[in-house]
């Protein structure tokens, strides 16, 4: 029994994973906040930021860290950029690619996530930056798979629009198809020889060209580089919608979760569960976390005035920049007092049900209630290491999550705050672990190698 199919067997007992969730750019999930004194994120220019934040995170033994993208400018709300640029709303934001290696050079176990959209780059270049990334960190690369939702974006890339919601995952499934081709198949692992008597580093009966076709691509080539220790790298997916759901459960070995409430994200997560044991892969698959923003201080008291602080940094105007980018809906038009009705849009499905009515103990949120959750993170969780410790062990029981992408309140300060009052209270519980582990980013997060299991839907293009 793998350590994939132990996880079913353990999941009253099993450890809290973390993630840090970050952009390449000021403020992410919260603008206005880069305007808090104690706010680093408007360095996110200087690369010692973010060697500095690679240690930090490695000596709080996170699972890794986690970088967002977007290759547009959320300009919905109002019809143009213009918000989103007053208020650093995703807006400057740079390469997140760019950082890995340096932050990969000053540790030894830490992680990386990388966004990037299949809208935006052909498969063939992408997937000789990704195995070169591998080697460079020696496996501890994952891909955060988006198929593109920005118009702004899709304009810039020369085309008047992003396909439909659901063409964008057709299109996307057959660009994994190139990658797995490319990856698992094209190199077999004994290919590089290194025979300096007869000059040959790689036999090329051992390198197969991928011969690809398909509605979308024509690739016929070989692979560039050389195997690296994961071959494939992890695969990171959020899709929230019902193709989106089938992608990820065929594809991600990571899956994120954000939804208002534990209910709904218990749902959410059943789903996915189910999802994944209809591709054939197990219940246990894949590591799902949910998002969320933790605010901990040495009291209940201490966090609440420190939450109170840092929010009356947050833009309205900015959170609602945002929203509108992921739903699609100009909310400018909208009145933020009032429930937004369900509405069809080609945009993130999971801020459209989000926006559209969630409700909770107190009734159905307003406009207003939705966009200030959207805009945090998904759930606030404030109080003492302990009080925090409680939450996150009542959310893992009632949603079954494997742990947790955490967004920053402050930027480094909040992850700071995570490892100095709550890591060591889930330690004292048992709940996280004391020592780092090593190995690829695949081998810590499952324990059971660096490469795909044979259950996954790369596996089947290896050559054998």
């Amino acid at each position: 029994m793998t350590s994939r199919q132990d996880a079913a067997h353990d999941r009253h007992s099993r450890r809290i994973r973390f993630n840090a969730f970050a952009i390449n750019g000021v403020g992410h999930q919260l603008p206005g906040i880069w305007r808090h004194p104690d706010d680093r994120s408007r360095d996110y220019r200087d690369l010692a930021h973010w060697t500095r934040l690679a240690r930090l995170l490695e000596e709080g033994l996170f699972d890794g860290i986690f970088i967002a993208d977007a290759l547009g400018p959320y300009d919905v709300y109002g019809g143009s950029a213009d918000a989103a640029l007053r208020t650093a709303a995703k807006i400057p934001m740079n390469d997140p690619m760019m950082l890995v290696s340096a932050m990969a050079a000053v540790t030894e176990n830490l992680g990386f996530g990388i966004t990037a959209s299949t809208s935006a780059e052909h498969p063939y270049t992408f997937a000789r930056r990704m195995s070169t990334l591998d080697h460079l960190t020696r496996g501890r690369v994952g891909w955060n798979v988006v198929t593109g939702y920005l118009k702004s974006a899709a304009r810039n890339l020369g085309e008047s629009d992003q396909l439909s919601h659901d063409e964008r995952y057709d299109r996307a499934d057959e660009y994994l198809e190139v990658l797995y081709k490319l990856w698992e198949g094209s190199w077999e692992d004994d290919a590089v020889v290194l025979d300096a008597e007869r000059d040959i580093f790689v036999d090329p009966a051992k390198v197969h060209p991928i011969g690809h076709d398909g509605t979308y691509f024509t690739v016929p080539g070989v692979h560039l580089s050389e195997p690296s220790p994961q071959r494939t790298p992890v695969i990171y997916q959020a899709g929230a919608s019902e193709r989106g759901v089938r992608f990820a459960t065929e594809n991600a070995e990571a899956i994120f979760v954000a939804s208002p409430t534990l209910a709904q994200t218990s749902d959410q997560v059943s789903r996915i569960r189910a999802g994944l044991e209809a591709a054939g892969r197990g219940r246990d698959a894949a590591r799902v976390y949910a998002l969320l923003t933790i605010v901990v201080d040495q009291s209940d008291a201490a966090a609440a005035e420190k939450y109170r602080d840092i929010f009356s940094y947050a833009s309205e105007t900015g959170n609602l920049v945002l929203n509108s980018g992921w739903s699609g809906i100009d909310l400018s038009r909208q009145d933020l007092d009032a429930p937004l009705d369900p509405v069809a849009t080609d945009a993130i499905q999971t801020t459209v049900s989000s926006l559209s009515g969630a409700a909770d103990s107190d009734g159905r949120w307003t406009l207003r209630d939705s966009a200030r959750f959207n805009a945090t993170g998904g759930p606030v969780v404030v109080g003492s290491g302990d009080t925090v410790a409680d939450a996150l062990e009542h959310f893992m029981a009632e949603t079954d999550v494997d742990g947790f992408n955490l967004a920053y309140a402050l930027n480094p300060g909040t992850w700071e705050d995570v490892i100095e009052f709550l890591v060591p209270v889930l330690q004292g519980r048992g709940l996280y672990p004391r020592t780092a582990e090593s190995g690829t980013l695949r081998s810590r997060m499952f324990g059971d190698g660096d490469l795909l299991p044979d259950s996954h839907r790369g596996a089947a293009f290896r050559r054998r």
